[in-house]
């Protein structure tokens, strides 16, 4: 007879510092508190139980960005994850900075594919094997292709970028850590939905992976993925839901007998809050209040950024801004830098800084009309249009781009009004993170451009030119002219 084991596994993902709860319909929604809560009652309830998170917990708050990190590792330290992977956001603050960071996390971080160049050793532990109810349970780290492009600049640092090689790599662990009688294996990853389903297809069945836990493409699901008998969650981002996975293990086999999924909401009708998280939170929310409660000025309404994959409000008017400062001809604005669907009418400092973190360099670059036209048909190549996680763009007032999704292909491409001149010039400005990785977002290489004009610095911190601007400005309108228009 079968001997058959309870386990239940909590799961979060792509939390970006997303600690507050939100008041809707007289109750509230999300936060770090009542997911705590949530966390610690299951605890309580099942005898067998397991919170992990699979990468991202930083960017995205003003609390994170502030304290680079650290509020986050303490506040995660409450939380107590059994284990948790890297996401490519945790290399933000610098891959220096992320070692400090573990240093002060009281839970393991694995990630199986983040090397130094130099000899190929490991940055952090691949994986970590957990004792709990007499079982064995084996969590390995597989991290995105995009931290190798935030820690381009640091050339000690490497990553197996190619989902193959990831596949392979945890074939090695697996193989070298069968003696332990690991009774239940989990993939935590962060390469999002599409390559999970990749990955599963690419897995020995006889490496004994159970289940993939991902993040990194926030995807909602109502139900498991399947793949090669291998089911696939996330828990789309942030802290207003947690995956459940209740599963009753077969230690026998080493393998699942049944499984049930579900995801559950974080507000309070479902969960407890915990005060000594709350407390925690208050501090640095205080600490941070009279710095970012600024005022800077009013939008005319509420302008909006809901999807990173269209043209936006609120990406409209911030690359407007950037280029009618810094004097560039094109400036594109990544969605994915937009960190939030909405702002104003009432704009403060903590507003900004939150919707737009990432206060990095601005760079100038001098393109060819033929080489712009190759960048913009990159950003729109087909598999970009067929939902493929990649970088997409807000441009400033002057390009115009059509695009077919029929034909998956760029059908218009426009620059005032008027083709444009493969021979002519552009001055174009890139945030610094996109301009060092040129090659791998807009499919032109750095030394193709640099041989047009000297590349330059424009301004050193992006976040303070849209305060500058907007503190300037009242009544702030958005700009109505479309610039990226999508055809069927």
């Amino acid at each position: 007879m079968s001997n058959l084991k309870k386990l239940t596994i909590l799961h979060s993902n792509d939390m970006h510092g997303d600690f507050l709860a939100q008041k809707t319909d007289d109750r509230l929604l999300g936060g770090v508190s009542m997911l705590s809560g949530y966390i610690q009652k299951v605890r309580r309830e099942e005898e067998n139980v397991l919170y992990t998170v699979s990468g991202d917990m930083f960017r995205g708050s003003v609390i994170d960005s502030e304290y680079k990190g650290l509020s986050t590792i303490e506040i995660m330290n409450l939380l107590a994850p059994d284990v948790v992977t890297l996401g490519n956001h945790e290399v933000d603050y610098g891959v220096a900075h992320l070692l400090f960071l573990e240093k002060c996390a009281r839970f393991p971080i694995i990630n199986a594919n983040l090397y130094l160049t130099t000899n190929m050793v490991r940055l952090f532990k691949s994986h970590h094997i957990v004792n709990i109810g007499g079982m064995k349970v084996m969590f390995i780290g597989i991290l995105t292709e995009e931290v190798l492009a935030q820690a381009r600049q640091e050339r000690l640092i490497g990553s197996f970028v190619d989902i193959r090689e990831a596949a392979v790599e945890v074939g090695k662990i697996c193989n070298a850590y069968r003696s332990d009688d690991v009774d239940f294996t989990v993939l935590l990853t962060h390469i999002g939905f599409e390559e999970d389903k990749k990955l599963a297809e690419l897995l020995d069945p006889d490496w004994g992976v159970d289940v993939i836990i991902g993040g990194h493409s926030h995807t909602l699901l109502t139900e498991p993925c399947v793949v090669k008998g291998i089911p696939i969650v996330q828990a789309v981002t942030g802290t207003d839901q947690i995956g459940r996975f209740d599963i009753v293990v077969d230690t026998d086999t080493n393998s699942i007998h049944s499984a049930e999924w579900q995801l559950i909401p974080i507000d309070s009708d479902h969960c407890p809050r915990d005060k000594a998280l709350e407390d925690l939170i208050g501090q640095y929310t205080a600490a941070t209040d009279e710095k970012y409660g600024r005022y800077i000025t009013r939008f005319a309404d509420t302008y909006t950024h809901p999807a990173r994959n269209q043209e936006t409000e609120l990406g409209r008017l911030f690359a407007d801004i950037f280029r009618d400062s810094l004097g560039v001809d094109v400036m594109f604005v990544p969605s994915g830098g937009i960190r939030g669907t909405a702002m104003g009418p009432i704009v403060l400092l903590r507003d900004l800084t939150q919707i737009f973190p990432y206060n990095d360099a601005v760079y100038r670059l001098t393109v060819t009309g033929a080489q712009l036209k190759r960048m913009v048909e990159y950003l729109f190549r087909p598999e970009a249009l067929e939902g493929a996680h990649t970088e997409f763009y807000q441009f400033s007032s002057g390009m115009r781009v059509v695009v077919s999704l029929g034909e998956k292909r760029v059908t218009e491409l426009t620059f005032e009004g008027k083709p444009i001149d493969d021979d002519r010039l552009f001055k174009i400005g890139l945030q610094s993170y996109h301009y060092k990785n040129m090659q791998e977002f807009f499919g032109v290489a750095e030394d193709e451009v640099a041989a047009n004009a000297k590349i330059k610095v424009l301004a050193t911190n992006a976040t303070d030119v849209l305060d500058e601007n907007l503190s300037r400005m009242e009544l702030v309108k958005c700009p109505s002219d479309l610039r990226w228009i999508t055809l069927p």
